[in-house]
């Protein structure tokens, strides 16, 4: 059977034996093994199985099943879409239910049958098929936020406020740094309100000359100054019934902001060296890096179309701070790029994951797009690095949750100690734990040593 490298099959087993067998005969799939926890956790990232076939018994205790369990929570928080397919010996009914109540696809019993599990695996990756498909058109159906990628919470929540507000004719401010994709969310206003049919006309206040702003905006009549040799209409006019994005609004000049509030108050203009009021009805987006509140008080902002400008305020957080999004977006870039250019990538190494989660991207989504298609360019193998991409590479950056959990309960009991003076049943009480709890945490986490003879 010719081997189908789109399908990429995960099998975690330590018995090096069944192991061999079962990649021998799965070979007609991209196969990918691993002995433990830990190379599984590399292996998913890296290689993003559609399918996963894993043992329960797992080193550093074969026997059990508390690091298979824990191998199982993991792979669906980092790869949810995945089908996962459990192992486990005959005598473990029980274990195998709560390994389905867990998440699991399937379970199979020992000892292995290959063929039998061969038809399991083979509807496994016939689910996986079809499930991504219906994702793909309930996408397709209903593109809202076209060109947002994001699973992070907070990123969600400010969607359903552009959902919510793009129906309306309120006054939109798109508050965040540089490279945060304030267009996108300044065209998914547009997209999902009632003036889809008419234009989006984006301008960068940034770029414009101060002496061609008022122009560029409001349009000009014949003759109204040397070169005009014919009446040209500006943007506002050209946007009529559709959506003017206004971008850095903080560095349009003065003057300019008395005429754009008199348009958002009257709805209409007069073009440059003309005498006749035109009405029109288009709505205005801003968006700015700056503080305007600032502005205002050093008198480089007008206060009144502040409040007309502001009636809906957007914060987009910064790349750093939306969880998992800097690996989802550096993949997404990068197929995309490898895709238009035809170019042989596979994906990410682990070296340039970690050094994507790592690193804090002051320039945002702009500069991750940059070193994505710069390492595409530079890139001699199948998976990006970290030094193809231009960063340090951060080996020893925690993934784990395990590890991470670990550290925030740590982080937690120290700050609760400082927070209390030490007095360990203030403490247990803030913490919701009882004192003996307390206790156990402070001795799993080496704390009691050094604050033995402070505690009450």
């Amino acid at each position: 059977m010719q081997k189908n490298i789109t399908q990429t099959l995960l099998i975690v087993e330590d018995d090096i034996g069944l192991q061999t067998q079962l990649k021998w005969h799965f070979s007609n799939y991209n196969v990918v093994v691993a002995a433990n926890v830990n190379d599984a956790i590399t292996a998913i990232r890296l290689h993003e199985p559609q399918v996963m076939v894993q043992d329960l018994g797992l080193p550093p205790e074969p026997d059990g099943v508390i690091q298979g369990f824990e191998l199982l929570q993991q792979s669906l928080r980092i790869h949810p879409h995945m089908k996962l397919i459990v192992m486990t010996g005959n005598d473990c009914n029980e274990h195998a239910l709560k390994a389905v109540s867990l998440g699991a696809y399937d379970f199979y019993s020992k000892p292995a049958n290959p063929e039998t599990l061969e038809l399991i695996v083979q509807r496994a990756f016939h689910m996986h098929q079809l499930e991504s498909k219906n994702r793909a058109f309930n996408l397709s159906k209903s593109s809202n936020l076209e060109g947002l990628i994001t699973t992070d919470d907070k990123m969600l929540k400010l969607c359903k406020l552009i959902e919510k507000v793009a129906p309306t004719n309120a006054a939109c401010l798109l508050l965040g740094e540089s490279g945060t994709g304030k267009e996108v969310l300044a065209k998914a206003l547009h997209t999902l309100s009632t003036r889809n049919e008419y234009p989006f006309v984006a301008i960068n206040c940034a770029a414009l000359p101060e002496n061609l702003f008022e122009s560029e905006l409001f349009g000009y009549e014949k003759g109204a100054f040397t070169g005009a040799v014919k009446s040209t209409p500006g943007k506002f006019e050209l946007a009529n019934g559709g959506t003017v994005f206004l971008d850095e609004i903080g560095e349009m000049p003065l003057q300019l902001q008395a005429k754009l509030l008199r348009f958002l108050q009257e709805k209409v203009i007069e073009r440059i060296g003309g005498r006749k009021l035109i009405h029109l009805d288009t709505r205005i987006v801003c968006a700015t890096n700056r503080n305007l509140e600032d502005m205002m008080a050093n008198a480089a902002f007008r206060e009144d179309l502040y409040y007309r400008i502001a009636e809906i305020q957007i914060e987009i957080p910064p790349l750093r701070d939306r969880s998992s999004d800097k690996t989802l977006l550096a993949r997404y870039l990068l197929k995309k790029y490898a895709q238009k250019e035809h170019l042989n990538i596979v994906g990410l190494s682990e070296d340039a994951i970690n050094a994507i989660e790592e690193y804090s991207w002051p320039g945002n989504i702009r500069e991750l797009s940059n070193k994505v298609t710069r390492a595409a360019i530079m890139c001699e193998d199948k998976y990006i690095s970290a030094e193809d991409l231009g960063l340090k590479s951060a080996e020893n950056i925690h993934l784990n949750l395990k590890v991470i959990r670990e550290s925030a309960e740590k982080d937690a009991l120290k700050t609760t100690l400082s927070a209390t003076g030490n007095n360990i049943s203030a403490a247990a009480k803030l913490l919701g734990v009882t004192r003996p709890t307390l206790y156990d945490l402070m001795k799993k986490h080496n704390l009691d040593a050094s604050l033995k003879t402070n505690l009450i």
